[in-house]
């Protein structure tokens, strides 16, 4: 269970309404398959706050009918659209807040196909629902990604993609090999190396400060904020040399 600050627990509580009303309609619980920091922290695998809902859609999923029966759940649920994009399942919503107070999350669902995602059907307990997502294994190899892939995409870092990915290796989580090769056209061993330098040139503490010290109680904030980037450094460079040149 996470140790939630005060000012998370309205925005956690809205979070756990809007998957539960997707887990509930047959089409988007079909048709979707849960992702992410969220996810991971629902299941119990990540100890930090997660503010979104990822997903990826599902082969042969109709996205039209999908993206109706999003709009039919925001509004039963009270939620503003604030943004929408038009090509991909992608929503930033308002839900009512005091002034000053987090008011908006992100529901998306992407269809990046990624032949090598592993998928299973798991108990989420929070809202007492069965729901089909992706495997640690899966989501741990993607989070390795994720790092690289969000600064090509977008030109920004997150810190907290850092965090997980310590958090993943300190705790003795696999991560889907299949995954990483596929996405980056590299081998494990290959892309490690690669994220060790990109780490290097691009990640500093100022990243981690600024991202992670809402998503933490300031307590695991401060224990952890100086030592994320060696050890994370660290934990790759070593994982890198156990897999020798066939990697």
């Amino acid at each position: 269970m996470l140790n939630l600050r005060p000012e998370d627990i309205i925005h956690k509580s809205y979070l756990n309404q809007l998957l539960m009303e997707i887990v509930d309609q047959p089409i988007l619980a079909q048709g979707l398959a849960f992702k992410g920091g969220t996810c991971a922290a629902m299941l119990g695998y990540l100890d930090r706050f997660s503010i979104d809902l990822d997903f990826d859609v599902m082969p042969n999923a109709d996205e039209v009918a999908m993206r109706r029966t999003f709009h039919r759940v925001f509004d039963k649920l009270g939620f503003t659209v604030k943004l929408e994009f038009e090509k991909v399942l992608f929503f930033q919503l308002r839900y009512p807040s005091r002034a000053g107070r987090r008011n908006t999350l992100k529901a998306s669902a992407s269809n990046l196909r990624v032949e090598a995602n592993q998928y299973k059907v798991q108990y989420f307990p929070e809202i007492d629902r069965l729901l089909n997502s992706q495997t640690i294994e899966t989501m741990f190899a993607n989070k390795l990604v994720s790092v690289t892939d969000r600064y090509a995409q977008h030109k920004t870092i997150a810190g907290r993609d850092v965090y997980d990915i310590h958090h993943f290796f300190t705790h003795g989580y696999g991560y889907h090999a299949a995954v990483i090769q596929e996405r980056t056209g590299f081998s494990p061993r290959e892309y490690f190396g690669r994220l060790i330098e990109f780490m290097n040139e691009h990640v500093t503490q100022t990243v981690i400060n600024q991202d992670l010290n809402s998503l933490l109680p300031n307590k695991r904030f401060q224990q952890v904020r100086k030592i994320l980037i060696p050890e994370t450094l660290s934990m790759l460079a070593r994982e890198r040399d156990r897999m020798g040149t066939d990697g």
